[in-house]
């Protein structure tokens, strides 16, 4: 059971690592992480739960157990992660709990928390304190049970996500292909055609059936295998964009005009580009697998460029703590000051759809000018001494600029490389970036010489 427990959320194969039994205690222990300010305006908690076929009996035991522990539950029910964080925001509620795997095959489900404002549930008082509780059965019923509501955001959620969308001058109609993986994205088709008719988009569908089985491809748009079908649906109907959710539709892929898809990094500094142009010197967090250009690229538009560790914890404590207008990271997340500091990959779109209309220009023309520097994918290594390898890292290339704000991160003037553990999975994770392909590849080589081959 305890490997389950996540850094930032709860992830098991159903029924073998989490079952409903699991879901109960950990509804039981929730409430062990909230904190006397959550309870400011009550003691109900958001509940919400995505399309698996399991997420609804775990649902219900999960529900079980926080009213058993005393908190009032507000429910939901079928809906994305994004909505899930808007609701404990919109409904000023003391926590939420998403039942969800996101990208994750249909084999998996679990749970990702959020404290009150939509606030991440992490460090040693979060996900560890649950796990403490669930694994050494220290739960408690309380004397009173908490109460259960049904509510729906979706008008509300509605309204917020459509003002984001600008008028602009003249005419100009997109075509957009959207694929929803059959993953949550689905429920958007009402948001997104009244977004149509707001914004003149034409659009166009790709797999808004759900289906927890995920028939037509796994919901997860960071493997480029998964975009395949958008790229080339996008190239067919001489669309303008294309995008991509993910299983739980809290992370967003986009693909250019040409089926060409951008990488996140580079769609993190189109959107700053555009936010700071609204509100000029704000800071923007960007996690530390970016290119160099995110950094260059917020500085050259008025904006102060804040360089985080990866997870969705570490982005929005950062960019509250700064009271930064937005935040991104390589994964496809995408944070907004505007939306409770939580991620909405729609309100991405949203935006990306306004900087399209507003300057006339195609993706790919705006994408260009980003394109400074030659730069890997996340690789991913199997390494039985993580930290060993890490050591040997610092030490042959101890010449260069070193620092450990996540795992470790070595930068010369011409290139530099990050390589961390991940928070997930048994892995060493490699990004590296360079002027050239040519030392790009050389750069590579030398490395794999120390991580040996990619899995």
């Amino acid at each position: 059971m305890a490997g389950i427990f996540k850094a930032y959320d709860v992830r098991g194969v159903y029924p073998d690592e989490l079952d409903e039994t699991t879901a109960y205690q950990i509804g039981l222990a929730f409430r062990s992480v909230l904190i006397e300010g959550d309870f400011e305006h009550g003691k109900h908690v958001v509940v919400g739960h995505d399309m698996r076929l399991h997420s609804e009996p775990l649902h219900d035991a999960l529900k079980r157990g926080l009213r058993d522990s005393g908190l009032d539950v507000v429910d939901i029910g079928l809906t994305t992660t994004p909505m899930n964080y808007f609701a404990v925001g919109h409904l000023r509620a003391a926590g939420g709990v998403q039942v969800t795997a996101s990208h994750n095959p249909a084999r998996y489900n679990g749970f990702k928390f959020s404290r009150s404002n939509a606030q991440p549930v992490s460090g040693e008082a979060g996900i560890p304190a649950i796990e403490s509780h669930v694994v050494q059965g220290d739960l408690k019923a309380n004397a009173e049970r908490g109460d259960l509501e049904t509510r729906s955001v979706t008008k509300a959620y509605r309204d917020h996500l459509l003002s984001t969308l600008e008028e602009v001058p003249g005419n100009r109609r997109l075509k957009v292909v959207v694929d929803a993986a059959n993953g949550m994205g689905c429920i958007y088709r009402p948001l997104l055609e009244a977004a149509g008719r707001a914004a003149l988009l034409d659009l166009d569908l790709l797999y808004f059936d759900l289906d927890g089985t995920f028939p037509n491809h796994e919901a997860n748009p960071l493997k480029l295998e998964n975009l395949r079908d958008l790229c080339t649906r996008v190239v067919e109907v001489g669309a303008d964009l294309g995008v991509c959710f993910d299983g739980d539709a809290d992370r967003a892929a986009f693909v250019d005009q040409k089926g060409h898809p951008v990488s996140s990094d580079l769609t993190t500094a189109l959107i700053a580009g555009r936010l700071l142009g609204r509100d000029p010197g704000s800071a923007i967090v960007y996690d530390l697998r970016s290119s160099r250009t995110v950094r260059e690229f917020i500085t050259e538009c008025g904006g102060v460029p804040i360089r985080e560790r990866v997870g969705h914890s570490f982005i929005k404590a950062t960019l509250r703590r700064h009271s930064g207008i937005f935040g991104g990271e390589l994964a496809g997340h995408y944070y907004f000051r505007d939306n409770f500091y939580a991620d909405c990959a729609l309100m991405a779109v949203f935006e990306i759809v306004n900087l399209l209309r507003s300057s006339g220009n195609s993706l790919s023309e705006l994408v260009a000018p980003l394109e400074r520097y030659a730069k890997s994918p996340e690789i991913n290594f199997e390494v039985d001494d993580k930290e060993a390898v890490m050591a040997q890292l610092a030490k042959e290339f101890s010449d260069g600029e070193i620092d450990y704000l996540d795992g470790i991160t070595v930068q010369y003037q011409d290139w530099w490389f990050n390589v961390r553990p991940s928070n997930t999975e048994p892995l060493l994770r490699l990004v590296l970036e360079a002027s050239t392909e040519q030392s790009l590849e050389q750069k590579q080589a030398k490395l794999f010489e120390y991580l040996g081959d990619p899995v």
